[in-house]
């Protein structure tokens, strides 16, 4: 990688020291016309998404957090270095010298390339290994690279926060991998596919910085003015009206009404997702609204239903439901920015702003609206194809027994990847519902260890029975939590009477 930046990468023309010469030859009054102080604010919330938001999203399972945010961690460091090659040689090549010019919009462009394969990792969490990962990672970041280059600049698609590109793409690219890995005998590992309590409020965390930050995320590449600013307002309202209906579509299909953490965790951003592709156009508040409406009915009962059907009869085990929360709402954002620019007309834009929104310049100055909205249409077949395609073929290279994954009953845990704490590696398996030990001997013995009659302290008991009889009461400890190093303690206490009787 070294080798590679330093044979192509060189910085860009606002981010190298003759940007003064630069600023003189173009009238430039002042440095703060260069593009870092407009796109800076957009980068850091990007980049926190991608490393604070996706990372904490996974870390729901119970057993897997270091996995969910460690390995999050690797596969984005070494995607966006990655990134900033593919997408330069197809974006950003100066055939002049040869070399990739790089400025804060780059870097934006390669966060946006690795939150693809993050969410592609969505679909196989806890099921593979990291070198499977970086492999997962290495090609998807190429693949991505070329379906971008086609949208975009082939097809000459509209696609600014990525309904299209990134979240369709990302969401069956993972699917198909997952598909291509199916494990038929998972449910070994079914005591650890679950979450708990504080497991939960970590993942929300990860939701809150994802929903609060993705009009950054949709609006970042946007022109300049009224585009970047319009697609932040559709995003906005996206994302309430989706939360809203997430909360009552979740209520209606639970049981006695409440609400399920799943639901609240993913289906609240799927609103963001949808609006994508359409964030900069004239889709009016009413219509992000409309948007979030159906993406919160959609990606919840997807998640009710859709999600177990496909692993019982597709063979798609989709760990964090990313054909609901990405795949869906991306095919939906992609239809909804095709039918948005088929009906853009000049009375709603003005000629001058058909012709920015769209960029209607160049090879494509002659395009009207109708003939756009069919190149939308395009982009989204595009997505679909290199995304399934694409997790075929590298699900293949990832079956091959050379990777070092995990058996079926070590999924979802991170102790064969991560030094865990002492206390954590003792912890032995919960029971649960429908569930067995996976030592049953272990279970026996520590019930026994805690039965006063059985276990081989009972002789330190005799004293104590025998105070009972003159009107102590024992209380056994409350919290018999195995973390706890004072688990076999017992806690005594004594009427005055029976200290007396006794002495």
């Amino acid at each position: 990688m070294i080798i590679l930046f330093g044979v192509f990468i060189r910085y860009d023309e606002e981010s190298d020291t003759h940007w003064i010469e630069h600023r003189k030859t173009k009238n430039i009054s002042s440095d703060i016309e260069n593009d870092f102080y407009f796109r800076y604010p957009s980068f850091q919330d990007v980049h926190v998404m991608i490393f604070v938001g996706f990372g904490f999203l996974m870390t729901f399972l119970k057993r897997y957090s270091f996995g969910a945010v460690g390995f999050n961690f690797l596969i984005a460091a070494f995607g966006l270095q990655w990134a900033l090659l593919m997408q330069g040689w197809f974006h950003s090549l100066d055939y002049s010298d040869g070399k990739i010019k790089i400025g804060v919009e780059s870097l934006i462009n390669a966060d946006f390339c690795v939150a693809g394969c993050l969410i592609a990792y969505g679909a196989v969490l806890g099921k593979v290994s990291p070198v499977q990962l970086m492999v997962l990672t290495l090609f998807g970041i190429t693949l991505f690279a070329v379906e971008e280059y086609i949208i975009l600049s082939l097809i000459h698609a509209r696609d600014a926060g990525g309904s299209m590109v990134i979240h369709t793409f990302g969401g069956y690219y993972g699917l198909a991998i997952s598909w291509m890995l199916y494990r038929p005998n998972l449910n070994q590992s079914s005591r650890l596919q679950g979450s708990v309590y504080h497991s939960d409020v970590f993942a929300m965390i990860g939701t809150l910085f994802l929903w609060m930050f993705w009009p950054s995320f949709n609006s970042a590449i946007t022109d300049h003015g009224d585009g970047q600013h319009r697609a932040a307002i559709n995003t906005y309202l996206a994302l309430a009206s989706t939360v809203l209906t997430t909360v009552a579509v979740s209520s209606l299909f639970q049981k006695h009404g409440k609400l399920d953490m799943v639901h609240i965790q993913n289906s609240t951003l799927a609103g963001g997702v949808a609006v994508g592709t359409a964030a900069e156009f004239m889709l009016m508040p009413y219509g992000s609204l409309i948007v979030g409406f159906c993406c919160g009915i959609v990606s919840t009962l997807g998640y009710i239903y859709l999600t177990p059907f496909m692993e019982k009869y597709m063979k798609i085990q989709d760990t964090c439901g990313i054909h609901n929360l990405h795949a869906m709402p991306g095919v939906i954002g992609g239809i909804v920015g095709a039918i948005t620019a088929a009906a853009a007309s000049e009375s709603v834009y003005g000629r001058e702003g058909l012709i920015n929104t769209y960029d209607f310049e160049g090879d494509f100055k002659d395009m009207v609206p109708t003939r756009q909205g069919g190149h939308q249409a395009a982009g989204i077949c595009v997505a679909i194809c290199f995304g399934v395609g694409g997790g075929i073929f590298v699900g293949c290279i990832l079956r091959l027994p050379i990777w070092g994954d995990v058996a079926d009953d070590n999924c979802f845990d991170d102790e064969p990847y991560w030094e865990l704490p002492e206390d954590e590696e003792s912890i032995p398996p919960i029971l649960e519902y429908n569930n067995h030990m996976r030592n049953k001997d272990i279970g026996e013995e520590q019930q026994i260890s805690h039965d006063p009659i059985r276990s081989p302290l009972a002789p330190s008991y005799a004293p104590l029975h025998q105070h009972l009889k003159v009107g102590g009461s024992a209380i056994q400890a409350h919290d018999m939590n195995p973390r706890r190093r004072d688990k076999n303690r017992a806690f005594t206490r004594f009427t005055e009477k029976a200290l007396s009787g006794t002495l």
